[in-house]
């Protein structure tokens, strides 16, 4: 049985991902998928990748999971699987890429600047 592993990011959030052939359990830190995020589409968004290449219930993927929140580790999970997918087939990738499962999304929080209140906001200003 061999076993493929692929990294994914999201903000703040590193998934590392181990997927190998069996009937389709996922598992994240030690915990079921179902257990771990809460609401449907948070499991749809890991899913997801399984859906575009039609591969649903033919990998268990195990998870290590860290920082950010849940909405940016459930993409960093995506991301992971999407590319560990690639690795075992590469013919998966045109339908991935099709779906925009492929690309890892740049966008991080900016950081406070000195003098202002936040990153943007400004502390208010008077003249007098």
């Amino acid at each position: 049985m061999s076993v493929t592993n692929a990294l994914g990011r999201r903000k703040k959030s590193i998934a590392r991902v181990y997927l190998s052939s069996g009937k389709g359990k996922i598992t994240i830190n030690n915990r079921d998928l179902k257990e771990y995020f809460c609401t449907p589409l948070l499991y749809d968004k890991v899913n997801q990748p399984f859906e575009a290449t039609d591969t649903v219930g033919k990998y268990d993927v195990k998870i290590n999971v860290d920082g950010g929140g849940y909405n940016g580790q459930a993409e960093a999970i995506r991301l992971g699987i999407s590319r560990a997918l690639i690795e075992i087939d590469p013919d998966c990738k045109p339908a991935l890429k099709a779906e925009g499962l492929t690309t890892r999304d740049p966008r991080m929080v900016e950081r406070k600047k000195p003098g202002q209140k936040k990153a943007r906001k400004k502390f208010q200003f008077s003249k007098r």
